[in-house]
């Protein structure tokens, strides 16, 4: 009866540890490597940490310093480093001088505005800052829209370099006056046999060209794809649209990167000014801010809010302008992407994050360049995890079968609502990194890195990983007793 109790206790401690679970010879989880396997991806194009909170080492390490393409997982580098040294209070400024006598509601000069890189203004948010203009007296303007860049010195940027995709909203460039995160809607009509183009905002100055073969199918699947876009000439503002449209897929919004953000924002704010009642006699001018006290300076969200928004669903824009902001505000403006750079690396290096396989180009991972390895991935969501701002960062984060990039990803796993994660996704890359929430009562941190031609087949894998992090014993009891005290927050 004694050996049957040292047994049993033997055993036990065996699944506290973790170890009596099914595993290959790899160490790693059987149905993780088995789907794997039947995605054609090899091991050694996988790394892989899981560690629980509370312990101090890893029950999964594989690959772990490898330095690999995350893709979107780098936008927990670059909010982590917002969070740390930004504070989640911070706001961005749009300022505003009206650069001549206000009398009777019209401004008699120029009106200028200076932009601090603010991700957050759209379309709802310039309208604010109209009104809070409007309230200060201004209702037309008698003179030029002036428009400030100087806060960001970037080089020229090919929205198509990336991926030969120069109209998607994900190749949006940065810019220190961004409107609508760059967007510009345009709303597909059918009439008679034409199908008509209609701009939400009015666009002065642009031609909008159908080319579109209107279609009688009723069916209305991919219609997007179906579309081409294109602006032949260069010196001529003209957007030509070519292909097919069904008819039975009525009227449809299409919101495209079409613009420079400098040219976005002048169209957006003439638009809304212009419903609004006003009016703006002059043309738009860069220019700079005077060195008087602006009539207006508008407040974004705090940070938190816009770290929600660019988290939950992977907005390139909004985190290539914090990467930059960061910089500005460690060394000062003008911003730039290698300020940005260094900032992130001092910060990450002083919260005890490695840096040495660290590879920034702009802070989002929509780059051919970028590396992190899972190892510092892990370090950086362990960190995270001990700051006082844990509950903000881990907030921002898709909720897995819930909200963001991973609402209809996992539906129907036992992970299903108990994870927060940031996903990742390019042509050769599927990521994922962030919180599991276990059966016991554990917090785990994980982080799952795949470089290679058959990323896009890993979900059964990643499905696989997250549900064993779930519902397995990983070592410590649900209460912190055992922790050492380094680790506690």
């Amino acid at each position: 009866m004694r050996s049957f109790r040292i047994a049993c206790h033997f055993l036990a401690g065996l699944l506290l540890a973790g170890l009596a679970v099914s595993v290959d010879a790899s160490g790693l989880p059987a149905a993780f490597t088995a789907a794997l396997k039947q995605a054609g991806i090899p091991l050694d194009h996988v790394a892989v940490v899981v560690q629980p909170l509370d312990a101090v080492a890893p029950v999964l390490s594989h690959n772990a310093g490898a330095a690999l393409n995350p893709a979107s997982v780098m936008k927990l580098v670059t909010s982590f480093a917002a969070l740390d040294q930004l504070g989640p209070a911070y706001h961005w400024t749009t300022d505003v001088w009206a650069n001549g006598p206000i009398a009777d509601g019209v401004l008699k000069g120029d009106l200028v505005i200076k932009g601090h890189g603010d991700p957050t203004l759209a379309l709802e948010r310039v309208w604010l800052l109209q009104r809070a203009l409007r309230a200060r007296g201004v209702r037309h303007i008698d003179g030029n829209l002036v428009l400030d860049l100087s806060h960001f010195e970037l080089p020229p940027i090919d929205p198509g370099a990336f991926d030969g995709e120069p109209f998607a909203l994900y190749n949006a460039a940065p810019g220190a006056l961004v409107a609508n995160f760059n967007a510009t809607t345009l709303r597909l009509k059918p009439e008679g046999e034409q199908v008509l183009i209609v701009p939400d905002i009015a666009l002065p100055g642009v031609t909008l060209t159908s080319r579109l073969v209107l279609t009688d199918s009723a069916a209305c699947n991919g219609w997007r794809d179906a579309l081409t876009p294109s602006i032949p000439d260069s010196e001529r503002l003209e957007l030509v649209v070519s292909g097919r449209y069904a008819r039975g897929c009525g009227e449809q919004a299409w919101t495209l990167n079409l613009f420079e953000p400098a040219a976005t924002f002048d169209f957006i704010f003439r638009g809304l000014w212009a419903e609004s009642g006003g009016t703006l006699t002059g043309a738009t001018l860069p220019g700079m801010a005077p060195a008087t006290e602006p009539l207006l300076k508008f407040a974004s969200e705090p940070l938190t809010d816009a770290l929600t928004r660019l988290n939950k669903h992977s907005n390139n824009l909004m985190t290539r302008n914090l990467f930059l902001t960061l910089g500005a505000e460690r060394y000062g403006a003008p911003a730039t992407l290698e300020k940005g750079a260094r900032a992130v690396r001092e910060i990450l290096a002083r919260r005890g994050v490695p840096t040495r396989k660290l590879v920034l180009e702009n802070g989002t991972g929509l780059s051919r360049i970028e590396r992190i390895s899972a190892d510092a991935l892990n370090q950086l969501l362990r960190a995270a995890y001990n700051s006082p701002l844990f509950a903000e960062f881990e907030s921002a984060l898709p909720i897995v079968a819930r909200d963001g990039t991973l609402k209809r990803r996992f539906n129907g796993s036992a992970v299903s609502g108990s994870a927060h994660l940031k996903t990742g996704s390019l042509r050769d890359v599927s990521a994922l990194a962030g919180y599991v929430y276990t059966v016991n009562g554990q917090r785990v941190s994980l982080v799952m890195l795949i470089y290679h031609a058959n990323a896009r087949r890993s979900e059964a894998a990643q499905r696989a990983l997250l549900e064993w992090a779930h519902t397995t014993p990983h070592g410590l009891q649900p209460f912190r007793a055992q922790a050492p005290a380094a680790e506690g927050r």
